[in-house]
């Protein structure tokens, strides 16, 4: 089979190239994938990668073969998925990490969602009823900013959506931002919930902004900077204030099930903001880099 691997003695981190097929065992499906997505991060951490290490996590296919124990869904099957390996032909998830695409739903469209779907729905989730608070997302123009958005407004919130420029505002009022700013210098009331992707100063900026009882969730550091806190910034009268990290991807399935229904009944777009060839992977890295890419990359594998 052909795969997209690590290849840390090349200039692009990656090559393209022939594998053997891989082998699903008990409680796993092999999947033929039509469509794959790159996240940013997946770019930018290339070297963290062993040589020859089959990369990528989102991946929409067809199962090529079901899992032998019975579980999960049956071989010809449309599903989603989510795991280590999905930038290949064939790919081998565990069944728990799958779900079936209605047959009206673009399995490109589903491709773009598994790690920044499940990232906004989780988040969201844990912070409890959204009807009325307000939820500050930063990096708003991203894969997962883009998709809490449109969650966020969906849970009744009042959404405030913070991007780098104005131009990558475009489009957020539409998915469902109440107010769109550039930067968090303009946002002067205080919120009840935050994603936040950004790290470095505008975590601490976020924080700051933070409502008693409030919830900041650190769910990204696209800056790469550090953040610093003032002497006493996480000190503050009234009900605790609470930063949380995320990381939980366990168990995709049934939350990527959530996903692909929303998309079915028009509540969720599909936040793909470049489409082409595996084979222009190079382009869409550079792309991704130089943050010229509002969304999700995604690759068709031809």
């Amino acid at each position: 089979m052909r795969a997209i691997v690590a290849a840390p003695d090349t200039p692009e981190g990656f090559r393209l190239t022939d594998l053997p097929d891989p082998v699903p065992g008990p409680g796993q499906v092999l999947v033929d994938v039509r469509h794959a997505a790159v996240n940013a991060g997946e770019i930018r951490h290339l070297d963290v990668w062993p040589a020859g290490s089959v990369l990528g996590y989102d991946a929409a296919g067809h199962v090529a073969r079901g899992a032998t124990d019975g579980t999960g869904p049956r071989e010809g099957e449309r599903v989603v998925a989510f795991g280590a390996g999905a930038w290949a032909r064939l790919a081998v998830f565990d069944v728990d990490s799958v779900a079936v695409v209605p047959a009206d739903v673009d399995l490109a469209e589903m491709a773009a969602l598994p790690m920044v779907g499940l990232t906004a729905l989780r988040t969201l989730r844990t912070s409890g009823a959204l009807l009325g608070r307000r939820v500050l997302i930063t990096g708003a123009s991203g894969g997962v900013g883009q998709v809490a958005v449109q969650l966020a407004r969906h849970g009744g919130a009042y959404v405030v959506a913070v991007v780098g420029s104005s131009a990558r505002g475009a489009g957020l009022a539409d998915l469902g931002a109440d107010e769109v700013a550039v930067g968090l210098d303009a946002i002067v009331d205080p919120v009840d919930v935050v994603l936040e992707t950004v790290g470095g100063p505008s975590l601490v900026a976020a924080w700051g902004l933070l409502a008693p009882g409030g919830v900041l969730h650190s769910i990204g550091w696209a800056s790469g900077e550090p953040s610093v806190f003032p002497v006493n910034s996480t000190f503050a009268p009234g009900a605790a204030r609470t930063l949380r990290s995320f990381g939980d991807a366990t168990a995709a399935g049934p939350d990527l099930a959530v996903l692909a229904g929303l998309v079915a009944r028009g509540v969720l777009r599909s936040p793909i903001g470049w489409r082409g060839s595996w084979q222009r992977l190079g382009e869409a890295a550079d792309a991704l880099r130089g943050r010229r890419v509002a969304g999700k990359v995604v690759l068709d594998l031809d």
